[in-house]
């Protein structure tokens, strides 16, 4: 895991802890709490309809990766972020990470129901991935 997998992971993990009021979580690692909310194995999405309405925790879970990202990036550059994420009702929408007056992270949504990874280190990578890339497009308008 490199560094900007590991700042996107402590990021997610201390966000998703951080909304544990009753300690449902306590007691397990970061990949089991994680491995619930993002990990979905290919039977798994089989069983998910491809049109269907999307939950309020389902939205959260979402936006949670969003701000890792924003978090993390801040942590990284000292740049403050904002999330900004519109979702309807049946997971069309988009997620948007803003530094300064630049989009550093866009992501469209079709079926966000289905938002998930098959792996753990999918997770992870996907992660990293977007953080570099937020801070190589800041870096590059801000010259």
């Amino acid at each position: 895991m490199n560094e900007l997998e590991k700042l996107f992971i402590e990021t997610l993990t201390s966000q998703m802890r951080a909304l544990d009021q009753f300690g449902t979580w306590a007691k397990k690692s970061d990949e089991e709490v994680l491995g619930e909310k993002y990990i979905k194995s290919k039977d798994a999405l089989k069983n998910i309809p491809i049109i269907a309405d999307i939950d309020e925790m389902q939205i959260q879970d979402i936006r949670l990766i969003f701000q890792s990202i924003a978090l993390a990036f801040e942590l990284k550059t000292n740049i403050m972020c904002s999330v900004v994420m519109e979702m309807s009702h049946e997971g069309f929408g988009r997620a948007v990470v803003i530094a300064e007056k630049i989009v550093v992270t866009n992501k469209f949504f079709k079926d966000a129901h289905r938002y998930s990874f098959r792996t753990y280190e999918d997770l992870v990578k996907e992660g990293g991935k977007m953080l570099k890339d937020a801070i190589e497009i800041y870096e590059t308008y801000k010259k």
